[in-house]
C-alpha cells in the first residue's frame, strides 16, 4: 500500500507563540534567546532573518545584525503549553502520529485518500490548528518521513505541500543538499569540498563510495537523496516515562541523605535523557514510609534535559510531599510526557557557557561512563558507601571496630544497602 505521510511544523514556533501574548510584536525583528552578550539564539522571526540573523548564532552578533531586534528572554512554560494543545488537536483527528520535538509531528495517514483526499484532509487539519490555536504552520505531505519534512521547509511560511510519489526525484535533484535531515555542519562541508552542492548530484553518487565516506550513515544519506526512507510513524504517547527507585535496607530520616540521593538520582536520569536526545515535561517523586503507606505527586515543566532545572524540582517536590517525618523505606523519580528534541530547547540559557558545560560533560560520560562526572552531594554519597561497604567487610578483631560502631557509621548518614 502505498505510504501517505504528512509533516507538520509549527512556523518560528517560539516567536508566534510571544506574538500571541504580544501583539505589538507582529510585523517587527524578534530575537528569542538569552539577554546578555554572551546568549545564544533560540529562535527568531522572518523579519530577523532578512538581516543574516539565525538559531544559535552569539547574541552580541545578532544584535550586531539587527540592532532594531525586540529580544525575548522566552517562556518555555508558554511554548509547552501550546504544543500541547496542538498535539491534543492532532491526537483528536489523526489515526497515528508522532511527536517528534516541541514543534513538529508526523501523521501517518495511509489509506484515507480512499475516503478523503489527503491533501484536502491535511489542509483542513492545519486550518483547524490555525482556527483553535492562532499558531501559523506548515506541513509537507508525500511518501516518506524524509520527503515530507523536506516538503514543508519549502511550503514555509504557513503553507502546504504535496509531493506525489512519480514527482520525487525532480522535487529533491534542485535542492540543497542542507536540506536532507542527518547532514550536518561537517557533512556538509566535506560533500561540498568533494563539489557536491544539490541533491541531484548526491543521488548519482555510487553507494560504494558513501558507504567508504561516511559509513553506514553515508548509505542512509543516500537513500534520502533518492526519496527512500523505510522509518515508521512512531505512535507517540505521554505516558512514556523513565525513573529509578532506591529501597533502603535500613529505614532512614536523614532529610540531607535523601536529597543527595534525590540529586544524584535525577542527574543520572537528566543525562540519560539527553543520551536519548529526549525531553521531559513532568516530574514525579515518590516516597514509601516504613509502615508501607507510598505518596507521589507530580509537576508539570517547560520540556527540558537540563539538571539545573529538574533538581530544584525535584527537591520542591520532596519538601511538599514529606510530611509526616515517620522514617522512610523507598523514594524514587520518575519523567514523564518525554518527546525527542534536544539543542533548540538548550539556547535560552543567560550564556552559552552552561550549554558548552552539559556538552563537555556529557561527552565524558559517554567517553568514561555515566558516574565519571557528578555533582559533589553524589562523589560524597559514593565514597560514604564505599566506607561503609569497606567497614562491613572487614572482621572485627582486625579492624578493631565492632558491629556497634559499624552501625552508628551506617545510621550517621544512610543504613541502605543492595
Amino acid at each position: 500500500m502505498k505510504r501517505n505521510i504528512v509533516h507538520m511544523d509549527l512556523d518560528t514556533f517560539f516567536v508566534s507563540v510571544e506574538r500571541l501574548q504580544n501583539s505589538k510584536l507582529e510585523g517587527k525583528p524578534v530575537i528569542i534567546g538569552g539577554a546578555s552578550d554572551r546568549g545564544v539564539v533560540s529562535s527568531c522571526s522572518y523579519e530577523a532573518r532578512r538581516y543574516g540573523v539565525h538559531s544559535a548564532m552569539p547574541m552580541k552578533m545578532a544584535r550586531s545584525l539587527c540592532s532594531e531586534a525586540v529580544v525575548v528572554r522566552g517562556d518555555m512554560d508558554a511554548y509547552s503549553k501550546y504544543s500541547r494543545m496542538v498535539t491534543e488537536i492532532i491526537a483528536d483527528s489523526a489515526p497515528v502520529y508522532e511527536k517528534s520535538s516541541i514543534d513538529e509531528h508526523y501523521l501517518d495517514i495511509s489509506g484515507m485518500d480512499r475516503f478523503f483526499g489527503c491533501l484536502k484532509w491535511s489542509g483542513e487539519l492545519r486550518n483547524r490548528i490555525i482556527r483553535e490555536t492562532g499558531l501559523p504552520i506548515s506541513f509537507g505531505l508525500s511518501i516518506n518521513k524524509t520527503v515530507s519534512k523536506i516538503a514543508t521547509g519549502e511550503a514555509k511560511p504557513n503553507g502546504g505541500m504535496e509531493v506525489a510519489v512519480n514527482t520525487v526525484p525532480g522535487f529533491l535533484s534542485p535542492l540543497s543538499i542542507r536540506k536532507i535531515p542527518m547532514i550536518g555542519e561537517k557533512t556538509y562541508h566535506l560533500l561540498r569540498s568533494m563539489g557536491i552542492s544539490s541533491i541531484g548530484t548526491l543521488r548519482m553518487i555510487p553507494p560504494e563510495m558513501m558507504n567508504g565516506l561516511l559509513g553506514k550513515n553515508g548509505i542512509v544519506i543516500w537513500k534520502k537523496a533518492n526519496g527512500i526512507d523505510p522509518a515508521p510513524v512512531i505512535q507517540y504517547s505521554e505516558r512514556k516515562s523513565i525513573g529509578t527507585e532506591r529501597t533502603f535496607e535500613r529505614d532512614t530520616m536523614d532529610v540531607e541523605g535523601l536529597k543527595d540521593l534525590l540529586v544524584s538520582m535525577v542527574e543520572k536520569l537528566a543525562f540519560q535523557l539527553r543520551k536519548e536526545e529526549k525531553l521531559t515535561s513532568c516530574i514525579t517523586v515518590k516516597i514509601r514510609y516504613s509502615n508501607f503507606d507510598t505518596h507521589s505527586l507530580q509537576k508539570r515543566l517547560g520540556y527540558t534535559s537540563f539538571d539545573h532545572i529538574l533538581i530544584p524540582a525535584a527537591k520542591e517536590l520532596f519538601e511538599r510531599i514529606y510530611q509526616r517525618r515517620m522514617l522512610i523505606r523507598l523514594i524514587g523519580v520518575r519523567f514523564l510526557g518525554l518527546i525527542r528534541g534536544v539543542q533548540q530547547l538548550n539556547l535560552f540559557e543567560d550564556t552559552s557557557e552552561m550549554v558548552k558545560l552539559y556538552l563537555a560533560m556529557d561527552s565524558l560520560r559517554k567517553r568514561f561512563g555515566a558516574a565519571s562526572v557528578r555533582r559533589a552531594s553524589g562523589v560524597q554519597l559514593r565514597e560514604l558507601e564505599k566506607q561503609i561497604r569497606d567497614k562491613d567487610a572487614a572482621k572485627s578483631d582486625d579492624s578493631g571496630m565492632d558491629r556497634q560502631q559499624t552501625d552508628n557509621l551506617k545510621n550517621r548518614r544512610w543504613g541502605y544497602w543492595r
